[in-house]
């Protein structure tokens, strides 16, 4: 069932570069890239179907779908001894197999086989097993950072829970398959000679889809947040070009000599730069800390890049990265190791360079380039850190609040006086001391709902404001139905009952006794106001009895009563007078 077409849906020039290294073709529309692999085992061949749909393509609602479309279909699959699995990124999902060419073709086939017939009827439990991975997942250093950067939308939504997966339909998933994972939204690539025979890349029709351009939720950069403690992370978005790509690995090695190598501050410092789509990559940067060593580490990781931003950058630095990336291409088998490469740029749209093309833009760059390309990453970054921040490196804090609230019914906190919320035509708002958290209804993102009233809306800036009608003065099931109507139905995501020890309750508040008392120690010392009274009352006999040992033995003239009234009389003298303060206090306390 094999067909080929000698059509790609790419400018030729692009294609045309990589004749003599690759090979290109269509199967049933796809396009196909294969190059022969002499390293692999007898009959073994690699192979990758991308797919240009992923994370960032979702709403926050409707988060996970593209994963749980993954996942269904490889479910028909089974447990077999052929290694293969599935993966799903902001801008792609892959399914990737290592086998012989019989096996590669099954699971190809069958891959296209489920999308294009998903067993739906197993919808609800790969919702349960998304869900029980997402619990299990550990969130990384800079798992924040998307959402601080492009709040909760499009490559921000990595920073979220997979809330569609409580309430997807089949219909929406059937729909999402049908539409994104098409074979004009596909590139597949092979390592071998020839295509094997037998694959059936049939899929329904459709287009290519560019990967969704940026938001952003920075109203100003560099910026920075506050992070947990023992990571730094500084992230920014790039132009992609030989001289960015570089550049990540001259910081990284920066960060690696200054930090840990002189420093001995970090264990693990590091760069790396990643595609985000045709045009634009990634740069993040990293460094750990112990405790004591976080504010030594924060200004190591700041005088790295205002060094590097300030062009002092030896030669030999850029030399040494540029080595590292040009030994690549001495790999043996050059074009199978650039396939998987060359068809991610096929698929988002990046210029496809030859290895000529590009060994030769690597030779081009300069120590200026680096410094121009040092001063874009400042300019653009996002730094997080623990601690104090970084106002003091020319970092401005991100946004805490939002830039105005909403008017409407006003619902005063049961725990806290100075904070109220607000419930109004337009959104709701959060009435905090240091400013307002606001989420409108038209840019609302997605909410929340149980069934015992709480609802938490997330505006596509990244802001939240949960409604918890035990925890707010008069939230009615009125004021609730109001916000229901007025949220647009595609960005709620009904949640099941919580059970009663999880729903909120406000804290009991304290009575102005206790507030006065708090931390000042008053209290224990009025219970104890007897116990001074009798210790005074005993010292004050004591210091008689002293008095009267140095009056006796004052007609002695071995030992003169002056020598004796320093040591019986005074110390005495010294405890009464601080047993009688202490009781002053006591009592005055307690009453």
């Amino acid at each position: 069932m094999t067909t080929h077409d000698a059509t790609v849906r790419r400018p030729a020039a692009d294609l045309a570069a990589l004749d003599g290294l690759i090979t290109h073709t269509t199967v049933q529309g796809v396009p196909v890239l294969h190059a022969p692999r002499t390293g692999s085992g007898p009959g073994e061949i690699i192979a990758g179907l991308f797919f240009r749909v992923g994370r960032a393509d979702e709403t926050l609602a409707t988060s996970g779908i593209t994963h749980l479309v993954e996942h269904l279909a490889l479910h028909r699959l089974g447990v077999s001894d052929v290694h293969f699995n599935g993966a799903t990124a902001n801008a792609y999902t892959l399914f990737h197999v290592i086998g012989d060419e019989d096996e590669a073709v099954a699971y190809l086939n069958g891959v296209c086989a489920a999308l294009r017939d998903l067993p739906l009827d197993r919808l609800e439990t790969e919702k349960e097993i998304l869900r029980t991975e997402a619990a299990g997942r550990a969130n990384g250093p800079n798992s924040q950072l998307p959402l601080w950067r492009y709040g909760a939308q499009g490559y921000g939504l990595s920073s979220y829970d997979e809330l569609g997966t409580w309430s997807l339909t089949a219909d929406q998933v059937r729909h999402w398959a049908e539409t994104r994972f098409t074979r004009d939204n596909a590139v597949l690539w092979i390592t071998g000679d020839h295509v094997p025979d037998g694959l059936d890349l049939t899929l329904p029709a459709g287009s290519r889809i560019p990967a969704p351009a940026a938001s952003s939720a920075l109203p100003v950069t560099p910026a920075h947040i506050r992070g947990d403690a023992g990571h730094i992370v500084f992230d920014t978005v790039l132009r992609r070009s030989a001289a960015a790509a570089l550049f990540a690995d001259v910081l990284g090695r920066a960060l690696f000599q200054d930090l840990r190598q002189e420093g001995g501050y970090s264990y693990t410092a590091e760069a790396d730069y990643t595609p985000r789509d045709a045009d634009f990559a990634t740069l993040t940067a990293y460094a750990d800390a112990l405790p004591d060593k976080q504010a030594a580490v924060v200004g190591g990781f700041v005088d790295t890049l205002a060094r590097l931003r300030a062009g002092r950058i030896e030669q030999a630095e850029l030399d040494s990265a540029r080595g590292k990336m040009l030994k690549r291409y001495d790999a043996p088998d050059l074009g199978a190791a650039l396939l998987p490469s060359y068809a991610l740029s096929l698929l988002l749209g990046h210029r496809l360079l030859s290895p000529e093309q590009h060994k030769t833009e690597l030779e081009a760059v300069t120590v200026a380039d680096l410094r121009r390309v040092a001063r874009e990453a400042w300019d653009g970054g996002l730094f997080q850190a623990p601690g104090r921040g970084a106002d003091w490196a020319g970092f401005t804090l991100a946004p805490q609040y939002s830039s105005s609230s909403v008017t409407g019914t006003r619902h005063r906190s049961l725990e806290d006086d100075d904070v109220t919320l607000v419930i109004g035509g337009e959104g709701v708002s959060l009435l905090l001391p240091g400013g307002p958290v606001t989420v409108r209804y038209d840019a609302c993102a997605a909410m929340t709902t149980r069934p015992d009233g709480a609802r938490v809306l997330t505006g596509l800036d990244g802001f939240r404001v949960a409604v918890e009608p035990t925890m707010f003065r008069n939230v009615t099931a009125e004021r609730i139905a109001s916000l229901d109507a007025a949220v647009p139905t595609a960005a709620v995501v009904p949640l099941p009952a919580r059970a009663p020890e999880r729903i909120p309750r406000p804290r009991e508040r304290e009575t102005p006794e206790q507030k006065a008392g708090r931390g000042t120690g008053r209290k224990a010392a009025a219970r104890n106001w007897p116990l001074g009274l009798v210790l005074m009352v005993a010292l004050d006999a004591v210091f008689g009895l002293g008095l009267l040992f140095a009056v006796v033995f004052a007609s002695d003239s071995a030992h003169p009563a002056w020598s004796y009234l320093p040591r019986a009389i005074l110390p005495t003298a010294v405890l009464v007078h601080y047993t009688r303060r202490a009781y002053r206090r006591a009592k005055g306390a307690r009453s």
